[in-house]
């Protein structure tokens, strides 16, 4: 029996936390951004573009798994990707 989440358990909006021990708190949606693509520009500065990688779900549609690892490939500059097909 698997689990559906109740309208009332889904996020509606971004949540961010200021600190690593600091609680979650709404942010806007251009903070959110603003914030991964800051962790992504990081992490590829510190350890390169074979440093990140993408991972996608299998159960998405081809288009999206397309994009996904275009964006991998194209912005990142990596050819880490995986959708796990396998399963």
């Amino acid at each position: 029996m698997s689990y559906v989440p109740s309208r009332s358990d889904r996020l509606l909006f971004p949540m961010v936390r200021d600190r690593k021990d600091a609680p979650l708190r709404r942010a806007s949606w251009d903070e959110a951004l603003a914030r991964a693509a800051t962790g992504l520009r990081a992490a590829t500065d510190r350890a390169g573009h074979r440093g990140v990688g993408i991972f996608s779900c299998s159960k998405s549609t081809n288009e999206m798994n397309y994009a996904a690892q275009k964006f991998g490939r194209t912005v990142l500059g990596s050819h880490n990707i995986d959708s796990c097909n396998r399963t």
